[in-house]
C-alpha cells in the first residue's frame, strides 16, 4: 500500500488552482493561433489577437487571466492500492483549494447556499471532486477552473431514442446558438451521451479535461466531433460574440451504453479559457 501525506496533496492542489488562473495550457494558445490563421472576421482577428495577449500577460505578471477564477472541479484516478496518509482525499483537496485562492488572491465566486446566496468563508471551496477507482497505486489528480458564464449556458435533455443521431445534432447546436455571446465564444463544447440523466452530465464534463485537439478514441466519435465543430463555425457568433468564423475551438464527445428506452444527453459549455491542469502524486 502506498501512502500519500495529507500536507502535500494540500500543497500540490494550492498550486494548481493557482497555476490554472495564471498559466493557460499550451493546448489552447495554439488553438487561439490556428484560428487567428482561419478567422475571416477582422473583429474576430482582433479579439483572438487580445485573447493571446490576455494570456501572455496573465502568464508573466501571475494574475489571473479572468476576473471569473472558477468553481473548481476535480477528477481523481485514485489507485486502490494508494491512500492518504494524515486525512481524507475530499478534505485535502479542499483545503488546497482554500489554500490556493487565499494565497493567490484569486476571486472567491462560490456561494453556501444558492438560495440565500450567503457566501462562502472559505474561499471558493467546496470544490466539486469525482473519484475514479483505478488498479495499482498511482495517483492523478485532474483540475478545472469551470467560469459561471458558460456553465450557465450548458444543457440536459433525455431525448427520445427515435430522435435519433440527426436529434442528437440538433439539440447540440441548438444549445451553442443559443447561447451567443454569453458563454464567452470561441468555445471548448463537451458533450456527454449515454449512462442516465446524472451520468450524461459528468461525462460532458469530463470530456473537457481532455486536451484541444485530442479526438475520440472511437472513429465515428472523432469524425462526428469534427462535424459538429465545422458546423458551429458556420452559426456566425464567432470571438466574443462579435462575429466570425471561430464559434468553437474544439468538440468533444465521451459516449456510454444506456437504458433501451432512453437517449440522455448534455452539452457542457467551456469559455475560451479552458483552463485544466494535471498533476500525478
Amino acid at each position: 500500500m502506498r501512502a500519500i501525506p495529507y500536507q502535500f496533496v494540500v500543497n500540490e492542489v494550492a498550486k494548481m488552482c493557482q497555476e490554472a488562473n495564471f498559466e493557460l495550457g499550451n493546448d489552447v494558445i495554439d488553438a487561439f493561433q490556428d484560428a487567428l490563421k482561419n478567422e475571416t472576421s477582422p473583429i474576430g482577428q482582433n479579439i483572438l489577437q487580445d485573447l493571446i495577449e490576455n494570456a501572455n500577460i496573465a502568464s508573466s505578471e501571475r494574475i489571473p487571466m479572468c476576473q471569473d477564477t472558477g468553481g473548481s472541479v476535480f477528477i481523481v484516478e485514485l489507485g486502490q492500492e494508494c491512500h492518504i496518509e494524515g486525512g481524507s482525499i475530499y478534505d485535502a483537496i479542499n483545503e488546497g483549494v482554500i489554500k490556493g485562492y487565499e494565497e493567490g488572491y484569486l476571486r472567491h465566486s462560490i456561494v453556501d447556499n444558492p438560495l440565500t446566496r450567503t457566501k462562502s468563508k472559505t474561499y471558493n471551496s467546496p470544490a466539486i471532486i469525482h473519484i475514479e477507482m483505478r488498479p495499482g497505486s498511482e495517483c492523478t489528480i485532474h483540475m478545472s477552473a469551470k467560469g459561471g458564464g458558460s456553465e450557465n449556458m450548458s444543457a440536459l435533455k433525455m431525448m427520445k431514442p427515435s430522435d435519433g443521431i440527426e436529434g442528437v445534432k440538433a439539440f447540440i447546436l441548438d444549445t451553442v446558438k443559443n447561447a451567443g455571446p454569453n458563454a464567452c465564444p470561441p468555445l471548448v463544447v463537451g458533450i456527454g451521451i449515454g449512462g442516465n440523466f446524472e451520468r450524461c452530465a459528468y461525462l460532458a464534463k469530463k470530456s473537457l479535461f481532455r486536451p484541444i485537439g485530442h479526438r475520440s478514441q472511437h472513429q465515428e466519435l472523432a469524425e462526428l466531433e469534427l462535424e459538429l465543430m465545422a458546423k458551429m463555425n458556420l452559426l456566425g457568433i464567432g470571438p466574443q460574440g462579435m462575429g466570425g468564423s471561430t464559434t468553437a475551438l474544439d468538440v468533444k464527445i465521451e459516449i456510454e451504453p444506456c437504458h433501451i428506452a432512453a437517449l440522455p444527453v448534455a452539452i457542457n459549455l467551456n469559455c475560451h479559457a479552458s483552463r485544466h491542469k494535471e498533476i500525478n502524486l
